[in-house]
Parts: C-alpha cells; structure tokens; sequence
C-alpha cells in the first residue's frame, strides 16, 4: 500500500512530465518560432520567456534547492530574452529539467518532505518546494495554452493522449 508521502511525490512528479509537460509540447509543436516569441506587449511574456523561467525555476527550486545539485540560474534575463531561440531547443531544455526534476523527486523518501530547505530566500519543506514547483508550472501551463490558442486558433485538443495529431 502507498503511503501518504510516497503517493504525493508520485503525483508530484506525474503532474511535471506525464501531463504538464506533454501539453506544452503539444503547444509549441503547433507553433512557429515567431509564434513562440511573440509577446502581446512589453507588460507580456512570450512563450518562449516562460518556457525560459520554467527551466529556471524548476532548477533552482527541484533541482539545485530539493536535491542539492549544483545549477546557475539568472531568473532576470528569463524575462529580459528577445533572441528567437528555437522551439525546439526550448523544448529540449525543458524537457531535460523536467527529467532531472522528476529523478530527484522519485529519489526521495516520505520523511524528506519535512526536511527545511532554504531556497530563493525563503526557508521551506520539501513538500512545499514541491507544491510550490507543481502550482507554478500548472499556471504557466495554462498561461502557454491560452497564448498557443490566441496564436492558431485551434483547438489544442488537449484531452488526447500525448503523441496524438496536433490538429
């Protein structure tokens, strides 16, 4: 029988890459990389700036804050960027934190949770530095599906499994 800790780390890490992950996937696969960077004013961040800070803070707080792994982040320019960089670069970046994040979140034990961990000035538990990462990546997830829809005009069609047609 799953414990309670262990049941939250498995959904933790299944929310990052079974389900938030494949649904940006899904967005900037449908998009060219002009679509990617387009912003609808200065006050605005492009998808390709929130794909950006992803990375960022998903480094910072899993990665390097959780499991103690070195990383350097400079949350600034994830917003200041204006090079076009590609999308599939981008995906390739986010792909590969959300990876790392998920084997140190599947490393942990249930008692970890409550260990303290001082991250981006704040003194947190795991737990929270996960939930924190969980919340914020489902919000840009959704600020990415609002953007791609406003781009394309089509229906993402985010019900079908990943790998399905983008249509």
């Amino acid at each position: 029988m799953t414990s309670v800790p262990q049941a939250f780390l498995q959904e933790s890490s299944r929310l990052l890459v079974s389900d938030y992950l494949p649904k940006i996937e899904r967005c900037l696969e449908g998009l060219s990389d002009g679509d990617v960077w387009w912003r609808a004013n200065e006050a605005s961040n492009s998808i390709g700036n929130l794909v950006l800070h992803l990375c960022g803070n998903v480094t910072q707080w899993i990665i390097g804050g959780v499991g103690g792994r070195p990383y350097e982040r400079h949350r600034q320019q994830e917003f200041d960027e204006r090079t076009a960089i590609a999308a599939g670069e981008l995906l390739r970046r986010l792909r590969a934190v959300v990876e790392e994040a998920g084997e140190v979140i599947g490393g942990l034990e249930g008692d970890a949770l409550l260990t303290r961990r001082q991250i981006q000035a704040y003194d947190v538990t795991v737990l929270e530095a996960i939930y924190h990462v969980v919340e914020h990546f489902g919000m840009h997830t959704g600020q990415i599906i609002l953007l791609t829809k406003a781009r394309t005009g089509t229906n993402l069609r985010l019900w079908q499994p990943p790998g399905a047609a983008f249509v």
